[in-house]
């Protein structure tokens, strides 16, 4: 049975890298995402995000077009509702990539989900890890590194918990548990 998988955990913590390593087996494909705020280095509109303006995602809000949106380091990020279904229409794993708010929010919904928080291995590593970006100055890793303490206390919100040491061995879990969650489904 597809199911829409929700990857979360602190800025730098490694869910682009985790999520991506999904995407490389069979029956995974992601939800691409909305946000308001440009792009990396290397990023591609509607293949990493679909890159919008403000007035446009006010407009989606309006719309009633997200599963899930949220206010994330000054910037707007949402997950589309029909992204999604088509998706798990199509019978494969519909990942999603999202901060701590947005899978508050799909929890609270009414949908489904199987919800996962990464960990880092610890607060030095995240911090490393967040240098190594070299894509944000020092106030913004700061400010990333203050919400990851708040963001940590809210693990115990999630279905699943998992240490990511090695985005290979993460994604790996994450196929298990979803395996093992499938085998646990009643027959049909």
């Amino acid at each position: 049975m597809p199911r829409l998988v929700v990857i979360s955990g602190p800025s730098g913590v490694g869910k682009t890298t985790v999520c991506d390593r999904l995407l490389e087996r069979p029956g995974f494909e992601r939800v691409v995402t909305i946000t308001t705020r440009s792009p990396r280095a290397g990023e591609r509109d509607g293949i990493d995000y679909h890159f919008a303006t403000p007035g446009q995602f006010q407009d989606w809000i309006d719309a009633d077009h997200f599963l899930e949106w949220a206010d994330v380091h000054g910037k707007r990020y949402g997950s589309p509702r029909d992204g999604a279904a088509k998706i798990l229409d199509a019978a494969r794993h519909a990942v999603l990539n999202i901060d701590v708010q947005g899978a508050a929010s799909i929890r609270a919904g009414t949908l489904s989900a199987v919800t996962i928080f990464l960990l880092p291995p610890s607060l030095a590593e995240l911090e490393r890890r967040l240098r190594g970006r070299k894509s944000d100055d020092e106030a913004t890793i700061q400010h990333r590194l203050a919400n990851a303490k708040l963001e940590l206390a809210r693990q115990d919100e999630f279905d699943q918990k998992l240490v990511n040491d090695t985005s290979d061995d993460t994604a790996a879990e994450i196929a298990t548990l979803l395996d093992r969650l499938e085998s646990d489904q009643p027959n049909q």
